[in-house]
């Protein structure tokens, strides 16, 4: 199913015009960041605006709320007099389900418990027109990129981690349930001109290393304070390598560098994601303005003169990290973490692994650690780790996924 087609095609039907205009206005080639952000004024532009400096109205496309914090947002909505949302918003049931003991007990747990939450947020969805999405529906950053996201778009979310949307080209940032209904009230949403941290990927991946130390390196660089204020903006060959989950992966992972966001320009792995998820017709919209949805070829061949910051990567040589303890920053690529460990006094013995978060959705990675295990099993090993599965920040620890077979 394909949510929002008219919206899409009325955003992609204006953009090239758009983009045209700020082109003339600003007197250069543009970023995608730049693009996206000029075609979604509230008011048609009548001046450039300076990157963290200028205040600008912005008219996002849509917004996405999880169940905790959509509960504050839509009783201060039920308040602004209108009888629905001015632009297609979600409501996603995940943050309230605790994973303590198993999937299906946990649920039916949080169900019992947040029942009168549930109830509400399933009514005053169904009354304002708000899509809702049940407990049990999945995390809301992954439903958001299976479903809602697409390239050029621009969203807000109640949550610190919607810039996963980036993964398939949005500008989608987490801010607060003020903002959110603002936007679901028809008013500007109001957004400091965001600067512009260029990261040039070259290369292609190998053996053991995945998207997500990426985004581990990059932290490693630019600190837990590096990105505030910015949208990072991935873009070379190395980007165009990467899949769309791993894309989803590195935008999510932004956030704990502070970024406003990230995203990456259309590619092809964008287009065979959005026609694994059902819509095709998206990506032969999006096919049709392929150009208008990446940067301007003179920002890619000299990103210097159109970024605020360039970071340049070489993803051929690029080790798996581990980042941590107690800071997602500390950045210590592999071969030198049995170094490190050493002179920290760091415990050398791997007690607990955490597989899969929202901060880090992708598939991939997941899939290499089930991987790890069943071949471990079939080998009659066992795990002296205790193995979960559950939400937990990384910026408490070390950002790896890994366990000790014997």
């Amino acid at each position: 199913m394909v949510f929002d087609l008219d919206l899409i095609k009325k955003l992609y039907n204006g953009m090239p015009a758009k983009v045209s205009a700020a082109r003339k206005l600003t007197g250069k080639p543009l970023t995608l960041s730049e693009k996206i952000l000029y075609s979604h004024l509230y008011n048609p532009p009548t001046t450039t605006y300076t990157r963290g400096k200028d205040y600008v109205d912005f008219a996002p496309d849509r917004v996405a709320m999880q169940d905790a914090t959509a509960q504050m947002a839509l009783l201060q909505f039920m308040t602004c007099g209108r009888n629905t949302v001015a632009v297609p918003s979600t409501v996603h049931c995940d943050h309230l389900i605790q994973a303590k003991t198993g999937a299906v007990s946990d649920l039916a747990t949080a169900i019992d418990v947040n029942r009168e939450v549930y109830d509400f947020l399933a009514s005053i969805s169904d009354k304002y027109g708000i899509g809702f999405w049940k407990p049990g529906a999945g995390i809301i950053h992954q439903v958001v990129l299976e479903n809602y996201a697409f390239p050029g778009g621009m969203m807000i979310g109640t949550d610190s981690h919607t810039p996963n949307a980036g993964g398939l080209g949005m500008v989608a940032i987490g801010d607060g349930d003020a903002d959110a209904v603002d936007v679901m009230a028809g008013l500007a949403w109001e957004l400091k001109m965001p600067k512009l941290i260029g990261v040039k990927l070259n290369g292609k991946l190998s053996g053991w290393s995945s998207a997500k130390d990426i985004i581990l390196k990059v932290a490693g660089i630019l600190t837990v304070k590096g990105g505030t204020g910015a949208i990072v903006e991935y873009f070379g060959e190395g980007a165009d390598a990467l899949s769309a989950t791993g894309k989803g992966t590195i935008c999510n992972m932004g956030a704990e560098i502070g970024a406003t966001c990230s995203l990456f320009g259309y590619d092809e792995k964008m287009s065979a994601y959005l026609k694994a998820t059902g819509r095709e017709e998206v990506a032969a919209l999006a096919d049709q303005i392929r150009d208008h949805l990446r940067p301007d070829p003179e920002v890619s061949s000299d990103p210097a003169k159109y970024y605020d910051q360039v970071l340049e990567l070489d993803l051929s040589t690029l080790e798996p990290y581990i980042n941590g303890p107690f800071t997602p920053d500390l950045a210590t690529p592999i071969s030198k973490m049995a170094t490190a460990v050493k002179e920290n006094g760091w415990p050398d013995t791997l007690e607990v692994a955490l597989i899969g978060s929202c901060t880090n959705s992708s598939y991939e990675d997941i899939s290499r650690s089930a991987s790890i295990v069943k071949d471990g099993m079939s080998k009659g090993l066992k795990t002296i780790s205790g193995l979960s599965r559950m939400e937990m920040p990384i910026r408490r620890h070390f950002s790896v996924i890994g366990l000790r077979l014997r």
